[in-house]
Formats: structure tokens, C-alpha cells, sequence
């Protein structure tokens, strides 16, 4: 009787570790993470007869995935929409492990929470460590048989335990070794210069990279291998040596391989074809001093010297439009000096051609000037407000006074409202836009000039009736760097940077080639500000609380009081400190709609702020500074800043890039990254043109991400904007949002398309 009792004990045994090896070989089957998870939880569930089951993955002490086993789906939403679910969890690792409880109800009850009904009865839990470093935990509830874990099942679990984290931690390695290749071909693969890797035993190119593809196609056969390049090839180096590969074997040079640093080369093939670059060659040597490969590095010199031609091309622009009127000048100088039997009338025209041309010189002077202050980010504006009606009126008479031959035709809108404008600046707008239009159509057609209220802007349009534009060099018009702008002098690269000061925007339209052009820009309406300057009387808030709050951070008392009185009495309720240490919690309490930020501040500045107070990731901000120079403004943009406004600055100035900063912000344009699309107004998302159906909080979630597109949302900063930054949210449950909001996007966790996991941080949705 005895020995068939140690018989059947050894085949249990036997039997259990014929199970544990089993589940050992099947979790370490896979190097995936995604797949290695759901299976070392369903193997403790079949090793321990558990009827439910949980793992919670950790990485760096912070949960980063939540896997369910044997729970329906509306169960697994159930638990994790509780928030004393999570807390249990929380409570759960920081028991003494393993943990048997036979009344796991009565404990939970004991804690003071509330959990779903799903855990009735028994509870078996365990770690995960992988060379003393936590990998996750597993929860396992209600044995199947209702009866209680036993101690065979605590020490199965500890022993799978242990070859779960090992399974799950090689995933882990095996995923950031693949992500980092990944990184690693990625950017090989999307750098602007060419990278070309060659085998030095054989002389073949093992990888060639996007930019090096490209260059070679200009030089490549049609319907032959880049492979066949190296038969064909010559090149010429920098001393004039000239050198065809076909004459002496790839292999036999890479062999004796020297560096090459910088050095100009041509390349070309007998047919005439070549490509000028810039080349870098370096051997790698193996242990015994041979060379394996020679990575080579190729840069197309062409768009150097294409931007040497746009160059030449401005510069000979300049002279042509300088040298006219200097030659009529100089003409009508030397008849004055000349001719001394020339009638008091005659003289007089001369006069005034002088002074006329005299005139253009110093417009034209004047444009290169502004040309240049747009260029370095200086250019600034004094907005008042002001009548759109008095504005076209003084560009049509300027444009006429001026030898404009073409009808004007102007059509404005009764009730349109004032616009906050520097009056000289959009009468320049006007009079080069009319300029424009009269270059590229006929005298015989008119101009028009029309205008209207949209939303919080006033819209200016001047449309002409002759060449058109073809839809692909549109972008290009305002831009005078560009071949498409060609024609179009420095006009409208003047234009757009005059117009941007306001805090607007400018655009073209066009139907095609010969049916026109119209050329349109908004600028703030004034709205409220009807009265001739932002002191007048504020507007009358509709209810308490109605006023825009705008926190203004500045250490300069005579500023901040500016500053105060100027928002106060434009009607909005400025909110002021000069202790940067306020801000985060000045936002969290007041909750502005944007924030007036100085450079220098005590013991900090305003960009630094940028990157270490997360709730200035909420709100627009506007850096106020007395540092103009270019870079300090493109660093301050780069940090996130919705524009960049130098000290001294007139009120009017100021309310016009409040006005656009908050208005930009309340009305994003609709976000496109790839397929997927996001119409804010509609609050609808698109993937390939269909519409993706979501819940209020992953619509909130993507629309949070895309917001800042291409930066790290952190999960606090996820946390605060999404779940209002409830103190029952946890990380975790941005976690499993995400993985929803990913399945329903049809992205693949294990190699997003849009959202990226920075471990430990949080999300970043890639940038358009």
C-alpha cells in the first residue's frame, strides 16, 4: 500500500515536472514580447489550475503592460476602469512573495477597497526577477477545482517564475537590440548623404542607403543592377587623376584601401553622364590588419550649386531692378548738365524723373531691407486699429499715382470690421500684391480687391485675371529661393514676412494656367478694440469669469505693469508674478489660455522653464525678451514657443500676437501624419480616408498627442490633460489606452507607424 503511495506521489511529480518543462520550452519559444506575455501567464494558469490570471510587466519600477487570462473583455475593462483595481495591484507586489490567501475577498475587504466580483475566492501570487531586477508579477485567482492554491502550486509557480522573467527579459533585450537596428538602418537609410558599404574581398557593395540609390540612378543604365555601375564607372579625383574601375578590380583597391577626407570627385560613365561630390572613404580593419569593408560617404554637390546659381540669379536680380532707374537718373542728369537751351518745362520733366526714379531706388532698397529683417527674424510692426477701406483706398492711389495702368475694382463688405494693422505695413502688403498682379496679367484686365470677416480675422484678397500658377508652384510663390517664385522678385517673400508680423497668414489660389490668381491674407480684426487704441474701455464680460486669463511671468515691475494695464483694459484678466518657482502652480490654479513668458528670469530663463514646468506644455506661450538676435529666437521656437516678441514693444503690437497666438490655439488646423487624420473641428479621425470610431478619452488622448507632434508627452503631462490628473490615474492605464487606441488604428505595438513608447517617459505621436 505504501509503495503505491510513493508510486503515485513520483508520477505526480513526475508529471509535474513534465508539465513545468513543457511550459518552459513553449515561453521560451518566442523572442517577441507580445507574444511572450500572454503565454507565460497562460501557462501559470494551466500549472496551478487557475481559473484567472494577470501579469503586470515592469520596466525600470514602472508598470508598462497589463496582460489578462481567462477574464472576458468587458471584465478586463471592469477592473481597470476601478480605481481601487489599480490600487490593489499596486498593494499585491508589495507583499511578501509568494502569497497564498484561501479568503482573498475578506483580505481586499480587510485594505478598505472595492474590486470587481471577478476575484471570488482563493489568490496565488509571485515576482518576476531576472538577475535581482523586477520584470513583473503575476496574479492568479480562483483555482478551477474551488479549492484552495496548495504548496505544489505555490513551488510550481516560483519555479516557472523564474524561467518566465528570463523568457521575458531575452524578449525585452531582443526587442530594444531590434529597435535599435531599426533606429540605426533608419537613419543610415534616410540621411541626406549617401552611404555605400563595400565588401574588400570581393569588391561588391553589401548596403546602399536612400540619398547614395539616388545619386547612382542618374548614372545607372536603365533596366541594369547599380551593380553594374562598377564595369562602367570612372571617377576623377581632386589632383586630376582619373581612374576606371573596370581597369583595375574593386577588390584589389578596397584591399589597400586609404582614407579619404573631403575630397571633390567626379563621377562618370562613357555615355557623358556624371555626378560631381563630395566623398569620405574609411577602411575598417579586422584584428590582423586587413581591411574587411570601406564605408564610403558621397555628397551630391548639385544643390550647392544649385543655391550658387539662386545667388547669382538674386544678385542679378538687385542689379537689373537697381540699374533701370539708375540709368534713367544718370540720363536725364547729364541732358540737364548738357543741354543748357532746354525750355523751363522740359527741365522740370527731368526733374521729376530724377525724383521719381530717386523714389523706386529707395523702395527697392527698402525691400531688401525687409527682406533681410524677415530673414533674421526682426522684422516688427506697430498694429492699431485700423479700416480696411482706408488701407485699399491709400494702395489704390499709390499703385495709380504710380503708372498703374490696370481698373481697380474693390468690393467691400458693409459692417466690415477694423483690423488690427500697421497701417504703412498693409499698405505695402496691398501695393506689391497689385504690383504683382499687374506684372502677370494684361492692361486690359481689372484687379480686384475684396475682402471679408472670417471668424476672429479680417481676410484681404487681390485677384487678377491673367497667367495663373500651376497648382505645384503655388507653395513656392512667397518663398524667393525657390525656382517656382521665379518672376515674382521680392515682392511676395515681403508680403508673407509683413503679414506674419501681424500674427496672419497669406495663401494663393489659382485655377490653372490663364485663368488667373488671387493672392489672400488675414490679419487679426480688432473686434472689441473699435476704439482708436487698445486704451480705450474694455468690452463687458458676458458672465463672471468670462475674461481670457493670461499669466504673465516677467521680473521686470515696470513690464509686468505695462504689460497688466494693456491686457486689463483690452479686456482680458492678467494674471502676474516675477518668481518663476509661481508658474506651475499659477497655471494648475488659475488655468490661462496662454502665457506671456520673459527670457531672464531669477536663476533660470524662460526656455529652461520650457523643458522642466510640464503644465507649460498646456498653454501657448509668447516669449517677451530684449534678445532680438536669430538664434535666440529660433532656440526659444524650437522650445515650444507659439512666437517670440522683442522688448520695447508697443501695446498695439502686443495685443495683435496675443490675438493670433490665442486663436491659432483654439482653432488648430486639421492634423495629417501619413493615412491618419484628425479634423479637430469635427472631432473625427481618419486612417486612409475611413473613419476610425473612439471613445471620449482615446480621441482626447490623440488629440493631446498630435498636438505636440514629435516631442515626448510625458505620462503626468498625459495624466493631467487627458484624466483632468485625477489622483486615482496611474500610468499603467495610459498604457492600456494606448493599446487600444493603437488596435484601433490598426498599428502593430511592435513596430508603430504613429505612437512610440519612450520607456519610462511616455509617448511621442511622430511629427508630420
Amino acid at each position: 500500500m505504501k509503495n503505491r503511495t510513493v508510486a503515485r506521489e513520483n508520477e505526480a511529480l513526475q508529471e509535474r515536472i513534465a508539465t513545468l518543462h513543457a511550459a518552459i520550452l513553449k515561453c521560451n519559444a518566442s523572442l517577441d514580447l507580445d507574444t511572450v506575455l500572454p503565454e507565460v501567464l497562460d501557462c501559470a494558469r494551466r500549472l496551478t489550475g487557475a481559473r484567472f490570471g494577470v501579469i503586470v510587466a515592469v520596466e525600470n519600477q514602472m508598470p508598462v503592460d497589463i496582460i489578462f487570462s481567462g477574464l472576458t473583455p468587458d471584465q478586463e475593462r471592469e477592473v481597470l476602469a476601478t480605481p481601487d483595481g489599480m490600487r490593489l495591484f499596486g498593494h499585491l507586489r508589495q507583499l511578501p512573495a509568494p502569497t497564498r490567501l484561501t479568503d482573498f475577498p475578506g483580505f481586499v475587504a480587510e485594505l478598505g477597497l472595492e474590486v470587481p466580483w471577478i476575484f471570488n475566492r482563493t489568490y496565488l501570487g509571485t515576482p518576476l526577477n531576472h538577475l535581482d531586477e523586477d520584470v513583473g508579477h503575476f496574479f492568479l485567482a480562483d483555482k478551477a477545482d474551488d479549492e484552495a492554491f496548495a504548496d505544489e502550486d505555490e513551488e510550481v509557480l516560483t519555479l516557472f517564475a523564474s524561467q518566465a522573467a528570463s523568457a521575458i527579459a531575452n524578449a525585452r533585450t531582443h526587442r530594444a537590440e531590434r529597435r535599435a537596428r531599426a533606429d540605426l538602418e533608419a537613419l543610415v537609410d534616410t540621411s541626406p548623404v549617401g552611404v555605400l558599404v563595400f565588401d574588400a574581398q570581393s569588391g561588391q557593395p553589401r548596403s546602399l542607403n536612400r540619398e547614395a540609390r539616388r545619386i547612382v540612378e542618374q548614372l545607372r543604365t536603365p533596366g541594369q543592377p547599380a551593380e553594374q555601375l562598377l564595369e562602367v564607372l570612372s571617377f576623377r579625383r581632386a589632383d586630376g587623376r582619373e581612374v576606371a574601375l573596370s581597369e583595375i578590380p574593386v577588390a584589389l583597391q578596397l584591399g589597400s584601401a586609404e582614407a579619404v577626407r573631403a575630397e571633390e570627385m567626379v563621377l562618370w560613365v562613357a555615355d557623358g553622364r556624371s555626378v560631381r561630390t563630395l566623398v569620405n572613404a574609411t577602411p575598417n580593419h579586422a584584428e590582423d590588419g586587413t581591411v574587411e569593408s570601406v564605408v564610403v560617404t558621397l555628397q551630391d554637390l548639385a544643390p550647392l550649386d544649385e543655391i550658387e546659381r539662386m545667388r547669382s540669379e538674386f544678385l542679378g536680380l538687385v542689379s537689373h531692378e537697381l540699374r533701370e532707374p539708375l540709368t534713367a537718373i544718370k540720363g536725364s542728369a547729364a541732358t540737364l548738365l548738357e543741354d543748357t537751351r532746354l525750355a523751363r518745362a522740359e527741365m522740370h520733366e527731368f526733374h521729376r524723373i530724377i525724383a521719381a526714379q530717386a523714389e523706386h531706388m529707395r523702395v527697392l532698397i527698402g525691400d531688401l531691407l525687409d527682406a533681410g529683417r524677415i530673414d533674421a527674424g526682426t522684422l516688427s510692426v506697430a498694429p492699431e486699429p485700423t479700416e480696411i477701406a482706408e488701407l485699399v483706398e491709400e494702395a489704390r492711389s499709390t499703385f495709380l499715382g504710380g503708372g498703374g495702368r490696370h481698373g481697380i475694382v474693390v468690393d467691400l463688405p458693409l459692417g466690415l470690421p477694423r483690423a488690427m494693422a500697421d497701417p504703412r505695413r498693409i499698405v505695402q502688403v496691398l501695393t506689391n500684391l497689385l504690383a504683382n498682379a499687374a506684372r502677370h496679367s494684361p492692361e486690359s484686365t481689372p484687379i480686384r480687391i475684396a475682402a471679408a470677416h472670417e471668424g476672429t480675422d479680417v481676410a484681404v484678397s487681390v485677384r487678377d485675371e491673367g497667367q495663373g500658377v500651376v497648382p505645384e508652384r503655388l507653395p513656392q510663390l512667397f518663398n524667393r529661393h525657390q525656382p517656382g517664385a521665379a518672376g515674382h522678385g521680392l515682392g511676395l517673400s515681403i508680403c508673407k514676412g509683413l503679414v506674419e508680423a501681424h500674427g496672419g497668414r497669406i495663401r494663393a489660389d489659382s485655377a490653372g494656367p490663364f485663368r488667373g490668381t488671387t493672392v489672400t491674407f488675414t490679419i487679426p480684426a480688432a473686434g472689441e478694440l473699435r476704439n482708436e487704441s487698445v486704451t480705450g474701455p474694455p468690452p463687458a464680460a458676458t458672465e463672471p469669469g468670462a475674461l481670457s486669463r493670461i499669466l504673465v511671468v516677467d521680473d521686470d515691475p515696470h513690464t509686468l505693469r505695462s504689460v497688466r494695464n494693456t491686457l486689463s483694459v483690452a479686456g482680458y484678466a492678467p494674471v502676474v508674478t516675477g518668481d518663476p518657482e509661481q508658474v506651475a502652480r499659477l497655471i494648475r490654479t488659475e488655468q490661462p489660455e496662454l502665457v506671456l513668458l520673459d527670457l531672464m528670469l531669477p536663476g533660470t530663463d524662460g526656455i529652461e522653464l520650457m523643458g522642466t514646468v510640464a503644465e507649460l506644455s498646456d498653454v501657448p506661450v509668447i516669449f517677451i525678451s530684449g534678445y532680438g538676435r536669430e538664434e535666440t529666437v529660433a532656440k526659444a521656437l524650437a522650445a515650444g514657443a507659439a512666437d517670440y516678441l522683442v522688448k520695447p514693444f508697443a501695446p498695439t503690437e502686443l495685443m495683435a500676437r496675443v490675438r493670433g497666438a490665442l486663436h491659432r490655439h483654439r482653432e488648430p488646423v486639421p492634423f495629417t501624419l501619413g493615412e491618419l487624420a484628425i479634423d479637430y473641428g469635427r472631432r473625427r479621425v481618419t486612417v486612409a480616408g475611413s473613419a476610425i470610431d473612439l471613445t471620449r478619452t482615446e480621441y482626447e488622448l490623440l488629440r493631446v498627442l498630435s498636438l505636440d507632434a514629435g516631442r515626448v508627452v510625458t505620462y503626468d503631462t498625459l495624466l493631467r490633460r487627458v484624466w483632468s490628473g485625477r489622483s486615482s490615474a496611474d500610468p499603467k492605464l495610459v498604457a492600456v489606452f494606448i493599446k487600444d487606441l493603437r488596435r484601433k488604428l490598426g498599428e502593430d505595438a511592435s513596430n508603430p507607424t504613429w505612437i512610440f513608447n519612450e520607456r519610462g517617459v511616455g509617448y511621442r505621436l511622430a511629427a508630420p
